[in-house]
């Protein structure tokens, strides 16, 4: 881009660097026009949002109105807005968040740009593979969730009784609708950091076996907590298929760690302890030598 390029007098370019480094100042003005670039795409993408915002309310709405609850006050789909300023507001926030949605290629893009000089090559190699991993299983999980939020939604209204009229505001089902999308999303992402862990050297398999157990208790616990409707249908829609995950990257792990080449026989050895190469070297050390014959004539 001509805004990175600095110039010297008399036109002349100032040499590249081979290794890909640059003062602070071209690091600056780099970083100030890749983040221009991705608000404007933002900024189009939000405004397309605000265009499009019945298509896609229709869509964010449908797990709701599919349930017989939605149409207690009327025959349609009926949501309460409480606040004069609620329905604009909502409308904004469905906006941004289809921006952030539509606009995604192009900061990520940005983003991996302007990360990318500071890789070396086998770490740009494993970026790309975490990431062509990693966005997947995001919209796989957000997709899960979608398509299991009328089922928990109708089990958390069955325990209505029949005297009271469901009056779900807008604004708190769609905090409802991003929060189930984020947390099945970010959980499905929990596997793929463990592999990334194991690759680095961080958590090794036998540590994952040593407390599986333990391990998916806690993915039940945290199931439990981090779910917004508290219901133990939502809690198991989203544990099972981490328990299932969990295994898989415990399956991938253990295929890696086979694939690795053998230990040294020194591997493991603690900082301190004498190696057994040291060990002989002291004994002959302590053995006494005729200064005369020396240490073979006996």
């Amino acid at each position: 881009m001509a805004l990175l390029k600095r110039t010297r007098p008399g036109g002349a370019e100032p040499p590249s660097d081979p290794e890909g480094r640059m003062p602070l100042m071209d690091h600056l003005r780099e970083l100030r026009n890749r983040v221009v670039i991705s608000v404007l795409a933002l900024a189009v993408a939000t405004v397309v949002g605000l265009i499009f915002f019945d298509p896609v309310w229709k869509f964010m709405s449908e797990p709701y109105c599919s349930l017989e609850a939605s149409k207690a006050v009327r025959p349609e789909c009926t949501f309460a807005v409480r606040g004069v300023f609620e329905s604009f507001f909502v409308n904004l926030k469905v906006a941004a968040l289809v921006g952030v949605v539509a606009s995604s290629p192009v900061w990520l893009f940005q983003v991996w740009r302007f990360v990318t000089p500071a890789l070396y090559r086998n770490e740009k190699k494993h970026t790309v593979v975490f990431m062509s991993i990693a966005i997947p299983l995001f919209i796989g999980g957000a997709a899960f969730a979608y398509f299991l939020m009328d089922t928990g939604l109708g089990f958390l209204l069955s325990f209505m009784p029949a005297s009271a009229v469901p009056l779900i505001e807008m604004d708190e089902y769609l905090s409802y609708w991003v929060i189930m999308l984020l947390v099945f999303g970010i959980s499905f992402e929990v596997p793929l950091l463990m592999v990334f862990l194991n690759i680095i050297g961080v958590l090794p398999r036998a540590t994952l076996a040593k407390h599986r157990r333990m391990i998916i208790f806690l993915l039940f616990v945290f199931s439990a907590v981090i779910t917004p409707g508290g219901d133990i249908f939502t809690m198991l829609a989203l544990s099972v298929p981490m328990v299932v995950l969990f295994g898989v990257a415990e399956l991938v792990m253990f295929i890696r760690e086979r694939r690795l080449p053998a230990e040294d026989e020194y591997t493991g050895l603690d900082d301190d302890q004498e190696s057994p190469l040291d060990l002989q070297t002291s004994a002959d050390l302590e053995t006494p030598v005729d200064m005369e014959t020396g240490p073979d004539s006996r």
